[in-house]
């Protein structure tokens, strides 16, 4: 039968940045073992070759990240049409700029009126006041 050289330890730490942190803890059980072993990271998936004499990574294989765009032209014109959607967003944008002091004046002059129209009724109460 085999023994183990090694054991695994999995400790988790307190959440940073709404990810909580998994580490696994390695003893070698045997001073003499120079065999490595390859461990998967929890977090980015990639290969971890791990010496057990000193407990240091020894080399770091990240997996392949797949291809977003398949076709040139397919992403060319996925470009193509981000760049009309930006431009139609700004000009919309930009009309809505364009009519905001009506906007304003408009809702002044029926808060006026209002107010005119009831000289005793308070003030509406602002976010700030409470």
């Amino acid at each position: 039968m085999i023994q183990p050289c090694w054991t695994f330890t999995s400790v988790t730490a307190a959440p940073t940045a709404g990810h909580a942190t998994t580490w696994v803890k390695i003893a070698p059980m045997a001073k003499d073992d120079d065999r490595m072993f390859e461990v998967l990271c929890p977090c980015c998936q990639a290969t971890l070759k791990i010496d057990p004499g000193t407990k240091a990574v020894i080399a770091h294989h990240a997996p392949e990240k797949p291809r977003t765009i398949e076709d040139i032209g397919a992403g060319l014109e996925r470009l193509k049409g981000e760049a009309a959607k930006r431009e139609e967003a700004f000009r919309k944008s930009f009309e809505a700029e364009k009519m905001g002091p009506q906007i304003r004046a408009r809702k002044f002059d029926e808060l006026f009126k209002k107010a005119l129209e009831n000289p005793d009724e308070a003030p509406p109460k602002r976010d700030i006041d409470l």
